[in-house]
């Protein structure tokens, strides 16, 4: 039954229109992940948008309150809560082995499922690859375009390839008032924060 629900999950659910789209049509998407599947907690406020790779769902888990963009690639992962990943993002668990130069690669077969860990409330750009194995910590920035050869400190911001931290969320207790206020710019009174929309990320 669980090969049927697979199936019928990529003919079907994941070709309904994002939530750019309609709304409704998502909400339905979201539940069938969520009550059919079971790979992603069952809250009103996760989405999980078209176009969306799992493989057969065995390695994914999804916390609450996640959202997952159109096209992602998602081998496996175990994904926390207040996660937002970007369209077009991979997740991988396994590679092609290569270490032999006598038997063509394609001959190698792959390399064992390793599969990478995202901690809550982190943010995952637009292209970027997640390799197998990693750790990506809490409440981490990765870049668009970045590929994520390593494990990712919490609170950082990586970006490039390979992805190197580019600088650290967290302002060290020990900074004065002023090194705060001089790292964050003030915003002016008549500007608004943009709204956010699905598939901005």
């Amino acid at each position: 039954m669980r090969r049927l629900y697979i199936v019928l999950y990529y003919v079907l659910v994941a070709r309904l229109p994002g939530s750019r789209f309609s709304r409704a049509l998502s909400h339905l998407r979201r539940w069938y992940v969520s009550k059919v599947l079971g790979i992603m907690a069952a809250d009103a406020e996760s989405e999980f948008q078209n176009s969306i790779y799992i493989g057969d769902g065995s390695k994914v888990r999804i916390g609450k309150c996640c959202k997952i963009n159109e096209n992602v690639f998602l081998q496996g992962g175990d994904i926390g809560d207040y996660v937002m990943i970007g369209p077009n993002a991979a997740v991988l668990t396994k590679s092609h082995r290569h270490e032999s130069v006598d038997i063509p690669m394609i001959k190698q077969g792959e390399t064992e499922d390793r599969i990478p860990v995202i901690e809550n409330d982190v943010w995952i750009g637009r292209n970027a690859i997640v390799l197998p194995g990693v750790r990506i910590g809490t409440g981490s920035i990765v870049g668009a375009g970045a590929v994520v050869t390593a494990d990712v400190p919490p609170y950082s911001v990586v970006g490039g390839v390979p992805a190197q931290v580019i600088r650290r969320r967290l302002v060290s207790r020990r900074d004065s008032a002023e090194e705060r206020r001089a790292a964050v710019p003030p915003v002016a009174c008549n500007e608004r924060p943009m709204p956010c929309e699905s598939g901005s990320t």
